[in-house]
């Protein structure tokens, strides 16, 4: 049967100017870096053939042996562009459409594999060219001429090299503001402006922060949680995400004027395990709580006090469902390999968010939503429909077309977090967080369930 994946961005230009570069198969490479060369027997047209090389060495070998020449399937100037390519027992389909939206244009991506050895050719092929696809939006945006506007918003993404930070450093260059990032380690691939900093003290990256105009920093910097909950880990998750903000605070207080917007990174595993707690912006923190949830996410909002900025938001986000996040990625490899089964009793909630819709907060937390007015404060960033695990992992074999599998009991879940070096109460707790603040600014959810969710995110 049949997998497509799709990827979607809005980009600040009306599709003329994305064609010019988007209808030329041969400027492929200027924008998707997991390809090396495109040549076409002809100008672009149905029908006409050609050869385009993957970048890396076993799939350059596998693709220069074996492939045959692509073909242009459909070719619409302005609207659409598909090219067909052959491989062994199946076929390889690239999509690319541009549907005009109010000041500028949604293009999105599919990439569909057919035939027996569809499996295959997606993981060797298939998950090299949809890599980052928002960061190749961004490299498609520039190249056919988008700029910022002389009263665009310059944000500063401190963490912006993580699969959160690169979504919302595409999605807003795409929408023409400007962005830069701050980081531990400069990555020559990402196509924005990168300052170097050691995550504890104030040094030469402060002046990513002295703009003429207005100026937000988005605050994401932080170790991943995906580890084993020791003493030692615990203290680094927390000191990662403490000495960063405050670094971040100090800076901001040698300013002449205050951060315009500032949109402070946390968690709804605040409220650890919650049970039957309905979590909102307003309630009460637990009394200790879990070392490795509230101790860590306490110390950081704390960190936070003092913070020199006009408008902000501690925003308390949820699992954000997001095809390349490895939140994701491990529930269905689980669910695919027959381990779908709810985990422990299968009662504990799941609270989540899908990207595009995180990404839609953000955007209101920085002002850019004329629909959406957000006040200063704590902001949960979940839809209004949480799931129990139970319901969630049924949702994943409904998606993924995988049968009943049984529950996995919690001391066998505990004994795999240690092989695959985790943290088990990351699948064994879990809480009932929504949105009063949303819900009263008006804010709507693109995917506010979770089977639109995952019908968007998984390969159809």
């Amino acid at each position: 049967m049949p997998r497509t994946t799709t990827y979607t961005q809005f980009i600040a230009l009306p599709p003329q100017q994305i064609w010019s570069v988007l209808g030329d198969p041969a400027r492929w490479p200027e924008w998707n870096p997991a390809v090396t060369a495109v040549s076409l027997r002809d100008a672009s047209g149905v029908g006409v053939g050609g050869d385009y090389l993957p970048r890396g060495r076993v799939s350059e070998a596998i693709h220069s042996r074996l492939a045959k020449p692509f073909v242009i399937a459909t070719f619409v100037p302005d609207r659409e562009i598909s090219i067909e390519q052959p491989e062994p027992v199946g076929t390889m389909r690239m999509r690319w459409t541009l549907t005009p939206r109010e000041g500028g244009t949604e293009v999105s991506q599919q990439l569909t594999f057919s035939g027996a050895s569809a499996p295959v050719f997606r993981k060797v092929v298939g998950d090299n060219l949809q890599a980052d696809a928002r960061t190749g939006f961004t490299r498609l945006a520039r190249l056919a001429g988008l700029e910022p506007a002389a009263d665009a918003l310059t944000v500063v993404i401190a963490g912006g090299t993580g699969a959160l930070g690169r979504n919302i450093a595409a999605d807003l260059t795409c929408r023409g503001h400007r962005v830069s990032i701050i980081t531990r380690r400069s990555d020559p691939a990402l196509p924005y402006t990168q300052y170097e900093w050691d995550g504890r003290t104030v040094g030469d990256w402060v002046a990513a922060l002295k703009n003429p105009g207005r100026t937000a920093l988005i605050n994401l910097a932080g170790k991943l949680v995906d580890c084993r909950p020791t003493e030692r880990n615990v203290a680094q998750l927390r000191s990662s995400r403490v000495d960063s903000t405050r670094a971040l605070v100090e800076a901001a207080k040698g300013l002449d004027r205050p951060i315009d917007y500032w949109v402070q990174a946390s968690t709804t595993a605040i409220w650890a395990d919650a049970g039957e707690i309905r979590c909102t912006e307003s309630t009460p923190l637990p009394v200790p709580g879990l070392p490795q949830m509230t101790g860590v996410a306490q110390p950081w909002e704390e960190a936070f006090e003092g913070a020199n900025a006009a408008h902000w938001t501690i925003l308390r986000t949820s699992i954000v469902l997001d095809p390349d996040a490895p939140a994701l990625k491990r529930l269905a490899q689980l669910t695919k390999a027959g381990l779908g089964g709810s985990v422990g009793n299968g009662r504990q909630w799941f609270s989540w968010v899908h990207v595009d819709d995180w990404l839609a907060i953000v955007r209101a937390s920085l002002g850019l939503d004329p629909t959406v007015e957000l006040p200063n404060g704590i902001l949960v960033a979940a839809t209004d429909f949480p799931v129990r695990n139970r319901d969630l992992m049924a949702a994943l074999r409904r998606q993924l077309r995988r049968p009943w599998s049984p529950p996995t009991p919690a001391p066998a879940l505990t004994i795999g977090a240690v092989l695959l070096r985790t943290d088990p109460a990351l699948g064994l707790t879990g809480r009932h967080a929504t949105s009063d603040v949303l819900r009263q600014a008006g804010f709507r959810f693109r995917y506010p369930t979770l089977d639109e969710a995952l019908s968007d995110l998984l390969p159809r």
